[in-house]
This record gives structure tokens, sequence and C-alpha cells, in this order.
């Protein structure tokens, strides 16, 4: 397919076909391309989807002891601001490593929710909530961030004005770590997790995978 595509000014799909594209052009596959500037910084986790799978990732998460700080989307709605007090969580234990920051609840928890605002306003305030929190953690020093949902992917890609992202190497199948170029020259390295990606164990080894302490 590759090959038969080579004449196309545009070509959409998957990455099987992304691997036959080289060749058109003379270029062999390499490891290296996948290779990502050193990973620094504080580490953050930011999820947003309400998918079976980041529940788990949620549950074992919190099961390790490591500091969590949930999102209520009714607190949003009647005035908090929530991501002020999700970022002053972050202060004290940011230095001491990954944070996360979560919207995630159970199918049961999530229908009342959206009861009461409305799927799409309970949405809305949760993805905005998120993208704030973002900025916010990328302010404090944040350069290794994992973002759980797609929603919630897109609403923060736009709040940190990304604009390319150069793709490395997987954690789990489907999902890489990338690198994105920062204002003032910093590189922030970032994975973009649809809900129902990834092992239980996703938010921790993602880090593991990113600085070499998996292998």
């Amino acid at each position: 397919l590759g090959a038969a595509v080579k004449d196309l000014p545009l070509v959409t799909a998957g990455s099987g076909l992304a691997i036959g594209l080289p060749a058109n052009w003379g270029f062999e596959p390499s490891s290296a391309a996948a290779q990502l500037p050193p990973a620094g910084g504080r580490q953050a986790v930011v999820a947003g989807s309400v998918s079976a799978a980041t529940n788990g990732q949620v549950r074992e998460f919190l099961s390790t002891g490591r500091p969590a700080f949930s999102v209520d989307p009714l607190r949003i709605a009647g005035g908090e601001d929530v991501a002020a007090q999700a970022l002053a969580f972050a202060d004290k234990h940011l230095a001491d490593g990954p944070v996360l920051v979560y919207s995630t609840e159970s199918p049961d928890a999530v229908r009342s929710v959206q009861g009461q605002l409305g799927a799409a306003e309970a949405g809305e305030l949760v993805e905005q909530t998120l993208a704030r929190v973002a900025q916010g953690l990328i302010r404090r020093g944040v350069r290794q961030l994992v973002v759980a949902g797609g929603e919630t992917s897109g609403a923060v890609v736009q709040a940190l004005g990304l604009t390319g992202l150069r793709i490395g190497g997987q954690i789990d199948p489907g999902v890489p770590w990338c690198a994105a170029p920062l204002p003032g020259g910093d590189t922030l390295h970032i994975t973009l997790k649809s809900g129902n990606f990834g092992g239980p164990d996703f938010f921790t080894a993602a880090f593991a995978v990113l600085t070499g302490e998996s292998e």
C-alpha cells in the first residue's frame, strides 16, 4: 500500500501504512527515528477519560499511595476554582514524583453528574479545568506529562499551544511518548492516551519507559 500511494498528494491512515512510505523516497526504516531528546523535569498525569481502562489505571495509581487530586464537576459548576485547588495540591507533591489530577469516575457517578449538569456541560467543564491544570503544571516545571482521554488530550494540546509532535517509542501498543518544543526552548515529553488504551499500571510504567528505568 505504501508503494501504491506514492503519487497521492495527501494520505491518511494508520502507522502500518506509514511504515511503507519512506521507501518511496529511498529511505529505510530506522529505530533511530523514534529516539527522543533526554527527558527531564517534573512528572504529572492528567486524566479525564471515564473509560474502564482509565478507571483501572487511576485505581492502580491510587493503590501505590502516590499523590492524586480528584476533580469534581459539581464543585466547578458551583463556582469553585478547582484548577487552582489542584495546582495548590500539586505544589506540595511535584518534587517527590508523579502527581495525578483526575476526573475519572465510575459509570454510575458519571451518569449522576450528567443528570444534574447535562452531558455536554459536564464534559466541557472538566476538559477546560484539566486544560488549565496542564498549563499550570507546565509553569511549575512539569516536562513529562501523561494525558488520558481523547477529548482531554485535545483540550490540553490546544491550551499548551502545541503545533507538532515528534513521535517516539511505544509505552503500550498504540501509545507512544512524543516530544514537543515549548516557548523558551524547553522540550515537553507528552503522551496522549485514548481512554481504553494501556495496561493497569500505565501511569507509572510510562515514566519508567521514558527515563529508562524499565530496562
